[in-house]
């Protein structure tokens, strides 16, 4: 029931935001900023918010670029069983995506101790990777609500990394 009274007070409050208007978006084109048509068939251009980067993807090449440079502290926050099993990425720190939380939290000391690698500061780029790029989503929008700013995803994870690093 108040499911319905908010979807139907949704058009009335996007109408009169300044934030919704008709108008066009500045830097975007109409194709790439959907209209939605309300109740009163107005014309609503939406804007997408994300407290995350737009470019949050890394691709195997910019992964290798940045750990070629240090210019990044890469995250592996898969369980440590599947490191052993599967093999990581070489100077990848490992922090289960459940300790995440906590641990972009700790004293940097005690991260080290925990975790074997140096805490990421809130303006040092950090690169998420696990699997297949899901679990890693998930550390990245942790990571942002703690405020850290260069926060990205390696989309492919660890199945991309193998696939694409040559065989020793």
């Amino acid at each position: 029931m108040a499911l319905r009274r908010c979807a139907a007070l949704a058009p009335r409050l996007l109408r009169n935001s300044p934030a919704l208007p008709g108008a066009p978006v500045p830097g975007r084109t109409s194709a790439s900023s959907p209209v939605v048509t309300n109740r009163c068939g107005e014309e609503l251009q939406l804007r997408r918010f994300s407290a995350a980067p737009s470019s949050a993807g890394v691709s195997y090449e910019q992964l290798k670029r940045l750990l070629a440079g240090r210019k990044a502290v890469v995250i592996d926050v898969r369980e440590p069983w599947e490191l052993r099993e599967y093999g990581h990425i070489p100077g990848s720190i490992n922090v289960p995506l459940g300790q995440v939380n906590t641990a972009l939290q700790l004293a940097p000391e005690e991260f080290d101790e925990k975790y074997g690698g140096v805490m990421p500061q809130h303006t040092d780029n950090i690169v998420f990777t696990c699997l297949a790029g899901i679990r890693s989503k998930k550390a990245l929008d942790t990571a942002v609500s703690l405020g850290y700013k260069d926060v990205q995803n390696y989309l492919g994870g660890w199945q991309d990394w193998e696939k694409n690093e040559p065989q020793k």
